[in-house]
This record gives C-alpha cells, structure tokens and sequence, in this order.
C-alpha cells in the first residue's frame, strides 16, 4: 500500500500535470478566438473584392468556404472550451482532495448543514457536525440526501456490528476506486453547482396534479381536431360551406376552458427537465460504469443496471415529452401545434405517464445513490489516509477497548501525537490527571471521535484499533442557556444526571462516557465532593470510561477500587518555555504548571514554590 507521502504526492503531480493541460487549452482558445475573428474579418473583405471583381457567383463560392472554415473553427473551439471546463471542474477535485489531505479547511467545501439532533449524548463535544468538523472533513456526497446518510452513520447512537462489518468491507472494495469517484463527482459538477435534492423531486412526483377531466377530454378533443382537418379538407376540396368553422369553434371553447390545469402542469416540466438533467448526468455514468470484479458496487447498483429501471430508458422518455412541452412554449408554434391537434393535452397526458413511471423507479433509484455517496466518503477518506486502519469490532461478552497509536483525525498528521490505550472490564474508569494544555482534552475526544469512525464503518486514525460496541456518552464541552435559564454547573449537573441513567439501563451495549474537568462550575470543595460521589457511583455500572480533571485529590479514589486506574500527561520547561510531549503515561501526574504559566507570562506569583508543587 503507497504511504501518506507517496499519495501526496502523486497528487501534487496530477494537480501540476492537469494545471499545464489548463494552461494549454487556454492558449489554444485564444488562438482559435483570434483565427475566428481575422476569419471574420478577412472574409468580409475577400467577399466584397470578389463581388466586385468577379461578380456573384465567384463572391458566392468564396463565402461558402469561408463559412465552411468558420464553422469548422467554431466546433474545435467548442470543443476546446468544453475541455476547458472539464480540466477546470477536474483541477477543483484534486485540489479539494489535497484539501482534505493537509486540513485546509478554507478548500475543503461546507457539506450541506442539517438540523443537529437535540441532547445527542456526543456530538456537541466531539466536533462531529459542522464548519471544520468530522463530517466537513469526511462529505464528498453530491445530495442532500447523501450527505444526511452519511451524518447519520456518524451520529447513531446505538450501532449494529453486522452494518459495520458491511460497511467495512465494500469501504475496502471502494478505497482503490479513486477515478470512479472523482469522475463521478465531475459528472454532477457538470451539470449543477448545488447539492441535488432528490426529496424535492420526490415531493413533486407525489402530488397528483393529472386533471380529472383529461381522461374524456383527450379522446374528445383528439375527434373534434380530426373534424376539423376532414370538414376543413371537405371545405377546400368542394368549395362548398361546411361547419369546419363551428368544429373549430367548439373545439377552441373546450381547449380554453380547461387550459388551467392543463397549462399549470405544463410550466412544471421546466422543474422536471432541471431535475432530470442533473439525475441524468450521475446515473447515466453509474450505467454505463464497467463494474468488473466490485461486486458490492455492482450490487448497490442494480437499479442502474435493470432493463425495466435504466435511467437512459426512463429519462429519455421524460426529455421527450419535456422537449414536446418546449415547443409550445414559442407563441407561434404552440398555436399551430393546437390547432392542429390538443397539443398540450397531448403534453400533460404523456408528461402524467412520465410522472407514474418516475414514481415508482425514483425512490430505487436514490437510496442507491445516497447509500453509494456516503460509501464513497468513508472510502476516499481512507483513500487519502493510508494511514489509517480497519477497525476491529470485536463482540465478547466482556467488552474491549484496544487501541495503538490512536491519532485525532481533526488535528494534522505532522502534528498529531499518538497513544496507546487500553480498557480490558466493564465498569472500568480512567482518571486522567495532568497539566494546563497537556493534552487531556483532546485526548478524550480523540477516543472518542475514533469510536464514531469505527461504528459508521470508516477506517479509523490509529495503527490498531479493537473494540466492543459501545454507546458514546460525553461531557466535554458544557455551556449556560440564558434562553432556558439554565447556569453552566445546572448545565453540567443535568448532562452528568443523563450519563448516569444511561449507564444504569439494562441495554444491550454498555455506554463509553469521556468526561473533561468534571464540576468545574463550582467551588472546590464542592467540586471535591461531588466528583467522588459521581465517580464511585459510576464504577462498577454498564459503562466504562474516562475522566479529566485537575482535582490530583481524586487520584486516591484508586486505592479504593480496582476499577479505578491513573494515567496522566505532563511537561517539562525548556528556556522558560513549557514542552508537552503529549504522551499518555500510567499513573498520577507528579507536577503541576499553572503558577509556572503565570510567572512566564508575567503575572504576579507569590514566591511559594511548595504551591508549585
């Protein structure tokens, strides 16, 4: 497999390779504009000498070659700017894949933002929806509907191993598909700038709009039109009167009596052509797509591939019927067109059946779409993070949790620090002590953001992970509501009183909880107090897990209970500086840096080193 640096690079050199392309076509378009319009000009001018000179004919012959060059011009000029544009739409994908490689969150496009589920037990804390989050790193979905799938994987609370284990092994069957997604993203770019919303197009094929009286009113305008052409072809023919004129009359009475919801079906084909031509562009390319030997792709594609439901069966039907509709909307010809037969009960007839055929396919159709978007997400990422692993989820009747390495996927790979971690029983806790800034925090959200990718089925940032099912709960980031009156500790109180009755439930999957600076809204002795009570009444529960804090008087809870362990984090000073290794070490932290931080930033410390210590 290529490491991170290989598949870097690779990237910049077809970044480079398409940017000389671009810069190629540019020139070459310019040439053509230039040639076209010396053309023009020199055309005008060599017309004229011959007409003059030589007369008509020679003048004549002269522009028809001219013409013929221009056209000739105009298509390979055609041609170059439709290159163009590819190259250009093709650049923007690479570029965004660079993007999502190195964190450049200012590159990386903003999925679609959808409703944030309220009292989500993790997603406030672990930064998993939202601009510079997990989704926004991860979403390369194309429909609102697949970037929806996609925060819905990372946001189920409560997952099921054999989902994972699927999801595991077509992610593997996808991640080497790099041109088949990239190309399947320039396929959509082509033809639209927004995310395709298939729920509208849904929406629309539901309503009933096909007027009740179209059922009579085809056959008999269809007879009164045919009337018309035999009383008014009788009329010519004989030179005799005939009541062509009243047929006619009649049969321009009924038209324009029910041409209001006729005409107001009509004017939403316009819709329906938008809405197809976008489909079009992405399904036509997932059928004509050589499958080979991706068999889950195959599958997930089946839709596509049906006789009875291939979208260029289905959609061709639909561009008729819409290019049908487009005629009449020219004034002249849509007269014409109605007078010679009831056109437009012809459209919406034809355009109805559209509906009904649509109606049934569509729904198919786009849960393929959307369950293969979100697939593509979780395999580019792996993609684009050799990296990274598969994780393994393991299902003993004793959960697990083992994890080598583990890197948080937020933070950039040069920076990030690894860990090791292990949590062997049910009701074990983790006290975390250590300074301001050495990473606690972060190493929580670490655990827990890597949990979120394993259970959506996406490879995770660590060398090795092994895990049973777990239900993520956090308390990390806890904020007041002057909306609901609620202070930060009440806040606090209230999401730790949701963790412990989630831990004392009879569920199938014990809870994970990650708990950072717990009760820190009030004062210490307090503070000292309830989180003892809290921490002894979480052990020994359905759960297992980690607690931060600054409070080293916890570190004693250990002695009490074999549940309970001690790891922390520290630093040293170097030139008045303060170094953070960022390493998980086993133990209680022996040092303390907040008078240190002060001094350094000169604030006023009193001269107690015991208070440092």
């Amino acid at each position: 497999m290529p490491s991170r640096k290989t598949r870097l690079q690779t990237l910049k050199n077809q970044i480079r390779r398409v940017e000389n392309r671009i810069s190629t076509l540019q020139k070459t378009s310019a040439n053509l504009s230039t040639s076209r319009l010396l053309l023009f000009v020199t055309g005008i001018a060599l017309t004229a000498i011959f007409y003059y000179t030589l007369g008509e004919f020679y003048s004549g012959m002269v522009l028809a070659i001219l013409v013929t060059i221009f056209l000739i011009l105009a298509g390979l000029h055609r041609n170059i700017d439709d290159s163009l544009l590819r190259h250009q739409y093709w650049l923007d994908i690479k570029k965004t894949q660079l993007a999502r490689m190195q964190l450049d969150w200012h590159n990386i496009p903003l999925p679609p933002q959808h409703e944030a589920p309220q009292d989500h037990p993790y997603h406030p804390d672990l930064d998993i929806i939202g601009p510079k989050s997990l989704q926004h790193l991860l979403d390369t979905t194309i429909s609102y509907a697949g970037s929806r799938r996609l925060q819905d994987w990372l946001l189920n609370p409560v997952p099921e191993k054999e989902d994972i284990l699927l999801r595991q092994h077509i992610v593997d069957e996808l991640t080497p598909m790099a041109r088949f997604r990239d190309k399947l993203q320039l396929a959509f770019r082509l033809v639209s700038k927004e995310a395709l919303d298939g729920d509208r197009l849904s929406k629309w094929l539901e309503k009933n709009q096909r007027p009740a009286s179209l059922r009579w009113l085809l056959p008999v305008m269809s007879v009164l039109a045919l009337m018309n052409i035999v009383l008014f072809t009788i009329a010519q023919l004989s030179g005799m009167q005939t009541y062509w004129l009243a047929s006619v009359l009649v049969y321009g009475l009924i038209y324009f009596m029910n041409q209001t919801p006729v005409k107001s079906l009509l004017n939403d084909s316009v819709f329906l052509e938008d809405e197809v031509t976008v489909l079009r562009s992405v399904l036509f390319y997932l059928e004509n797509y050589s499958y080979g030997k991706a068999e889950n792709l195959k599958r997930i594609c089946t839709p596509f591939l049906q006789q009875k439901s291939r979208p260029s069966k289905q959609l061709r039907f639909v561009r008729l019927v819409a290019a049908a509709v487009g005629m009449r909307m020219n004034p002249l010809l849509g007269f014409i067109l109605n007078l010679i037969m009831p056109w437009d009960f012809y459209c919406a007839h034809f355009l109805e059946n559209a509906k009904d055929k649509l109606r049934e396919i569509v729904p198919s159709w786009m849960e393929s779409l959307v369950e293969l978007e979100a697939l593509n997400s979780l395999a580019n990422f792996a993609y684009l993070h050799p990296e990274n692993s598969k994780a393994a989820i393991v299902e003993d009747e004793q959960a697990f949790f083992s994890a080598q390495d583990v890197r948080h996927p937020l933070i950039p790979v040069e920076q990030a620090v690894g860990n090791d971690f292990v949590l062997k029983n049910i009701g074990d806790l983790v006290i975390i002590t250590g300074s301001n800034m050495s990473g606690k925090s972060t190493f929580l959200k670490t655990i827990g953001i890597n949990l979120c990718l394993a259970f959506a089925g996406s490879r995770v940032c660590a060398k090795k992970i092994s895990t049973s099912l777990f239900r993520v709960f956090t308390c990390l980031r806890v904020n007041d509501s002057i909306i609901e009156g609620f202070s930060f500790f009440y806040s606090e109180v209230r999401r730790l009183k949701s963790l412990l009755d989630a831990t004392q439930t009879s569920d199938r999957l014990p809870v994970f909880f990650f708990i950072d600076e717990i009760f820190r809204g009030t004062n210490n002795r307090e503070r000292l107090i309830g989180s003892r009570s809290f921490i002894r009444a979480l052990v020994g529960t359905n759960s297992m897990g980690c607690v931060s804090t600054h409070d080293l008087e916890l570190i004693h809870l250990a002695d009490e209970n074999e549940n309970i362990r001690n790891y922390h984090f520290r630093e040293h000073i170097e030139n008045q500086q303060m170094v953070f290794d960022y390493l998980l070490k086993e133990g209680p932290c022996p040092t303390t840096n907040a008078l240190e931080i002060m001094r350094i930033e000169g604030l006023p410390v009193e001269d107690n080193r015991e208070n440092a210590t």
